[in-house]
């Protein structure tokens, strides 16, 4: 797992290169397996602002079918994100949705200057029109599995069987 989280640091240091100094960028992770990457990304990267959070179940589209998630928790962003420089970062990329209220939600606060979105992981499957810039593996697998990000202390990547 160290050795993603290095390989997305130096994909990111590589992007920003010299026109953003990576170290003044806003990280966000979003709730709850990209919050444990950003965690280690922020501290890697030493980024200066404190980690943003963003829990985007009021954002959800599905939010109207499934109602509302016990475990909901508030989102600790600036109270404005302006022009700045964000990296959001996410566990597992899959159908593409949960980026989509991420953003919606990021935009409530402020119109930014940059987005980069990075993952620890991407999966076959997109419904949505959304990349990541930065991927740390791909993950190939079978119509009757998925991956789920475990943590936060051993952080793992796990393969497991749908019934």
């Amino acid at each position: 797992m160290q050795q993603l989280i290095t390989q997305i640091a130096e994909e990111l240091r590589h992007k920003f290169g010299n026109d953003v100094a990576i170290e003044d960028t806003l990280m966000i992770g979003i709730h709850t397996g990209g919050v444990w990457v950003a965690e280690r990304l922020h501290q890697v990267l030493n980024i200066k602002q404190p980690l943003a959070q963003l829990d985007i179940s009021f954002y959800r589209d599905d939010f109207s079918r499934i109602g509302m998630n016990p475990q909901v928790k508030p989102s600790q962003l600036p109270t404005s994100v302006d022009d700045a420089h964000i990296i959001l970062v996410d566990d597992v990329l899959h159908t593409g949705r949960t980026i989509r209220a991420a953003l919606n939600e990021i935009f409530d606060y402020g119109r930014p200057a940059t987005v980069t979105l990075a993952v620890l992981g991407e999966r076959s499957g997109r419904e949505l029109p959304i990349q990541a810039d930065v991927v740390g593996t791909h993950i190939q697998l079978e119509e009757h599995e998925h991956v789920k990000l475990t943590g936060p202390e051993p952080l793992q990547l796990e393969v497991v069987e749908t019934l």
